[in-house]
């Protein structure tokens, strides 16, 4: 199974930069979105069908035009959840999930924290995620956690580690948290593949950062441990440019 998570940054706005066709080409059986900023009804699903991917499901934000999440398929789940019936985690649809035979896949939003309202939000976010996650775990251990989690993880995954020491993505609360989440039972399926620095899945749109690869890696495919010996690649996808940050894949066998 070739799974890809994508932050868009408008799912509508990045299908206007090619989006579909990358899609094709790249081929997977299934694409965990974030950020589409869109409902179901403002999404052209039928170019969406035609480009392979018959089987979506959209969980949008209350507010418009911000946030929620997408799994589309060329396989057909058995089930879908949407959400984690938490409401303060709901509202800004962050969570969706589709079941197949033998693996689970999630699509995560996690809150960014750009101010001090936003960032205790996101810590209580985090802690209900753990809980929820240790309980999932428990009927369904093959588990695939794809997504943006606004956290780098440790100094190799950003581009300046002192000047940023002190900004949300990079506290040294958020990574203990990251650190304790991974710990728990999941693989960072890219670092147990590539050890290198210099590997970012999101850069600032302002000082040519991109260009000058001044990134972040806040894009994680996290899978549950008892997978680790069925994984088989893990690679970061920087030349797709639909959004401000890329895709990210892993395959499993």
């Amino acid at each position: 199974m070739r799974i890809i998570s994508y932050n868009v940054n408008g799912i509508r706005a990045a299908i206007a930069k090619g989006f579909l066709d990358w899609m094709k080409q790249a081929n997977p059986d299934v694409i965990c979105l974030q950020e589409i900023k869109a409902t179901e009804d403002q999404i052209p699903t039928e170019a969406i069908t035609a480009a392979g991917y018959p089987y979506q499901y959209y969980f949008s934000a209350q507010k418009k035009g911000y946030s929620g999440v997408a799994i589309l398929s060329k396989i057909k789940p058995n089930n879908v959840v949407f959400g984690t019936e938490i409401p303060h985690m709901d509202f800004e649809g962050r969570n969706l999930r589709a079941d197949f035979d033998d693996i689970s896949v999630m699509s995560l939003y996690l809150p960014s924290g750009t101010n001090l309202d936003r960032l205790d939000h996101k810590f209580k976010y985090m802690d209900d995620f753990q809980s929820y996650i240790n309980e999932l775990k428990k009927a369904i251990p093959n588990l695939v956690i794809c997504g943006d989690y606004n956290i780098c993880h440790e100094a190799i995954d950003i581009h300046d580690p002192i000047r940023n020491a002190t900004v949300s993505g990079f506290l040294p609360e958020e990574r203990a948290w990251l650190d304790k989440f991974m710990k728990s039972g999941f693989i960072d399926s890219f670092r147990h593949f590539n050890k290198e620095p210099h590997n970012y899945s999101w850069w600032s749109y302002r000082a040519g950062a991109r260009g000058n690869n001044k990134g972040w890696r806040i894009d994680y495919n996290l899978v549950s441990e008892n997978l680790k010996d069925r994984m088989s690649r893990a690679v970061i996808l920087p030349e797709a440019k639909h959004s401000d940050h890329c895709p990210i894949l892993v395959e499993i066998n």
